[in-house]
């Protein structure tokens, strides 16, 4: 996993073109101006999901991890925690969907990352994370999720 701000982004170039796409489009985007929803970039290679909610606490929630993409997931306003985990001798709670690309892992984060407005974390298929959980209170937070397919 990687997190960091975007103005580093240049340093992850080297992941692949994809990546540089993925950044370029984070850059260079007027985000007030894009609704929520999913947007190609580079057909099933590449796409974009706008989200806006409201953090939650994370009791109820569970650690994910996908197989067929990597996320890029850049906090566009607000702030957030994101719970994460090294795979390495887990059971999933609820077995890999390849269709919906995620499976489910019932263990607790071994630690949180704080993310805020200008910052984005890069998850590989290695990597559990659990995003979307409040900091103190729920709060309101934009955020855009890049699938970048696993090459």
């Amino acid at each position: 996993m990687i997190i960091d701000l975007l103005a580093n982004a240049h340093l992850y170039y080297n992941q692949g073109p994809l990546f540089k796409k993925a950044f370029d489009y984070l850059a260079n985007t007027d985000f007030s101006k894009v609704e929520k929803g999913k947007y190609e970039l580079d057909g099933t290679n590449l796409f974009a999901i706008v989200n806006e909610y409201d953090t939650i606490s994370p009791e109820s929630e569970q650690m994910e991890s996908h197989k067929k993409y990597i996320d890029i997931q850049y906090i566009i306003s607000g702030a957030e925690r994101i719970g994460h985990d090294f795979l390495q001798q887990q059971t999933p709670s609820k077995p890999y969907d390849d269709e919906k690309d995620f499976m489910l892992w019932g263990e607790k984060p071994a630690f949180f990352s704080v993310i805020k407005a200008g910052m984005f974390a890069v998850f590989f298929p290695h990597d559990l994370h659990m995003p979307n959980i409040m900091i103190d209170n729920a709060t309101y937070v934009k955020k855009v999720v890049i699938k970048v397919a696993v090459g």
